[in-house]
């Protein structure tokens, strides 16, 4: 019984971790350098909570960018795993590139 108790709590705190990680989000954005200027469509991911905060999503996204030289323009829409593939040939080499 003990063991059976103990096998039900494994599993249950396994599923309960792994949820979150199902969850993902991502962002859409353009982006700019100057001298010479150049743009970018990219695809990133953010954390969980900026999907939910688009001050949050376009701060995560500025920061990581910046990071590179790249000033982000604006982030177009915040989506989950399955906006990925319709946007995955637009982004190009900029699709989950930070």
């Amino acid at each position: 019984m003990r063991h059976l108790f103990a096998l039900s709590l494994a599993a249950l705190l396994t599923i309960g971790l792994a949820g979150p990680g199902f969850a993902a989000c991502f962002a859409d954005y353009k982006a700019k350098r100057d001298n010479p200027l150049r743009l970018h469509y990219g695809v990133i991911e953010l954390s969980d909570a900026a999907c939910d905060d688009p001050g949050r999503a376009r701060t995560e996204t500025a920061a990581r960018l910046a990071a590179e030289r790249w000033d982000l323009l604006t982030v177009m829409s915040t989506f989950g795993r399955d906006g990925l593939t319709q946007r995955e040939k637009n982004a190009g080499k900029f699709f989950l590139r930070y």
